[in-house]
């Protein structure tokens, strides 16, 4: 009976990983990664007008850029950024994975993002102030872009040298 079900439980896996290999891409639901980003440039409009706070926009690939996942690890996990980040900016994450699909919406909203903001590498961070013209389109006021950073302290002072400097 032991022999049965391990050889049930084998070929239910390997029928798994052979549907997996044969479609090449596994859907999921969608959402941010980590707690406080959003994953929606509306939703993002929205709390960057309502309190006043720049966009802080992280152009990643979650599950394949090593610096992606460094940056996410040393500076966007840690207590120190979180803490900053609800005080000073609007975070979204802006994906573009490998091994799953993000819903249409979503993909194409990134993938214009990423042509609105010339994105060529990951990781990029763009900060910007967003607002809308008279027909509805988003304008984009773009502060300054990063990249990895090494350091939570690092990151944030360079970040706000940029929010100073928009404001100027």
């Amino acid at each position: 009976m032991k022999t049965l079900k391990t050889t049930i439980l084998l070929l239910m896996m390997i029928t798994i990983s052979s549907l997996k290999a044969q479609s090449g891409v596994v859907k999921i639901d969608y959402k941010a990664h980590a707690k406080g980003w959003l994953v929606d440039i509306n939703e993002a409009y929205s709390l960057s007008e309502k309190t006043g706070k720049p966009i802080m926009a992280n152009f990643t690939g979650t599950d394949w850029c090593g610096w992606c996942v460094k940056l996410k690890r040393e500076v966007f996990d840690t207590p120190a950024f979180k803490a900053w980040a609800a005080k000073t900016v609007v975070l979204i994450e802006l994906d573009f994975p490998r091994k799953f699909q993000l819903p249409e919406k979503i993909k194409q909203q990134n993938y214009n993002l990423s042509k609105a903001f010339n994105v060529t590498g990951y990781p990029t961070i763009w900060v910007f102030n967003l607002g809308k013209d008279e027909k509805g389109q988003f304008t984009i006021d773009a502060l300054g872009k990063t990249g990895y950073v090494r350091g939570t302290a690092a990151f944030t002072s360079g970040v706000d040298a940029m929010i100073v400097k928009g404001k100027q």
